[in-house]
């Protein structure tokens, strides 16, 4: 069994090939493998926090499904261990819509004979991408900050950048909170 293809096989300067027409038969694609990633909110969902840290996309890619999937469960086994379930939430920004086409071809003796070359070379769907642009962020955790929280999440997030392609940044800073008008001057 082949190993899966590098991101560069897949070029990004095609439109997202999604299920989304508004002809059905031009938008129909048969046997989409299912998203790895299903849990995209994690950790203590209705808590107050005054950080976040984040990985940022320095440039665009296509971010496979699996690399996604891979990079989650780091992330959470480790806060989860390290900084405990009800003092962060973690979510993914992003949804693997894109699905990845791949020319299937034969190999091995006697696959000239077998192969088609480019003819009807559309080729069969291979799996899910997400399409991040620069400046967009893939992961977000918030927590209270504190040192030690602050260094462990930070090497949770750098662990989970050695699973992802591209080049990204890790980016802490405060939450900014937006005032309130509750209070109205002047009554009528």
């Amino acid at each position: 069994m082949a190993g899966i293809r590098p991101a560069k096989c897949y070029r990004w300067d095609s439109p997202a090939y999604t299920r989304v027409s508004s002809r059905p038969s031009d938008s129909y694609i048969t046997g989409i493998p299912g998203s790895k990633v299903i849990h995209f909110d994690m950790g203590n969902k209705k808590g107050e926090f005054d950080t976040k840290a984040e990985i940022v996309y320095v440039g665009n890619i296509q971010v496979r499904h699996n690399s996604m999937e891979a990079a989650r469960i780091i992330i959470q086994k480790r806060l989860e261990k390290f900084v405990g379930v009800a003092n962060y939430y973690f979510k993914i920004n992003a949804y693997p819509h894109h699905v990845m086409r791949e020319n299937v071809t034969a190999t091995g003796a006697g696959a000239d004979r077998v192969s088609e070359g480019m003819r009807r070379a559309f080729g069969k769907p291979i799996g899910r991408a997400a399409r991040m642009q620069r400046g967009q962020t893939l992961f977000t955790i918030k927590f209270n900050n504190n040192d030690a929280r602050r260094k462990l999440i930070k090497k949770a997030l750098e662990l989970a950048c050695n699973k992802l392609p591209g080049e990204k940044k890790v980016s802490i800073s405060p939450i900014v909170k937006k005032p309130t008008n509750s209070t109205v001057k002047g009554g009528v």
